[in-house]
């Protein structure tokens, strides 16, 4: 966020009641079980494609039509805009790490924490390789070595 727009007071509960949401949505449907996910990515148990389905369709028609009703987000005062990444090589390797995680797992990071709310404390391993992947990508990316340096501070 930039200096100019100032952080509306209620942004970080309204941040946080919409992370309860989103993490009841995943325990109601049973998407904070890894063994559902793993079931999915069987393709045993295709429940997940709806609930994904369903949570792209109302994303996708509130993100397509806020923007011809107000022209900024309402609690920070950010123009929306696009932001287009390309298709690079991090974006592939990354992409591909993601993945093999969530097929280990039987989990993505999202539903891990809601995961915890389920009773699945084993995921607790899980969620400490994110943070151990997270901090040795930031290592790699900021050190001289690190190929774009310039380009992860953007991203």
């Amino acid at each position: 966020m930039s200096a100019q727009h100032e952080q509306h007071p209620l942004f970080l509960p309204l941040v946080f009641v919409g992370g309860l949401i989103f993490g009841f949505g995943l325990g109601f449907s049973h998407m904070a079980q890894p063994e559902v996910v793993l079931n999915f990515l069987q393709l045993s148990d295709l429940g997940l494609l709806f609930v994904m389905g369903g949570a792209a369709v109302v994303t996708g028609l509130t993100f397509f039509g806020i923007t011809f009703v107000r022209g900024d987000a309402p609690l920070t005062g950010a123009p929306y805009a696009r932001r287009l990444k390309s298709l690079d090589r991090n974006v592939v390797f990354g992409g591909a790490i993601f993945g093999v995680g969530w097929g280990l797992s039987g989990i993505c990071p999202g539903a891990a924490y809601a995961s915890l709310g389920v009773g699945n404390v084993v995921i607790l391993y899980g969620i400490a390789g994110m943070f151990v992947g997270a901090y040795l990508q930031g290592v790699v990316r900021s050190s001289p070595l690190g190929e774009d340096s310039s380009a992860s501070a953007a991203d």
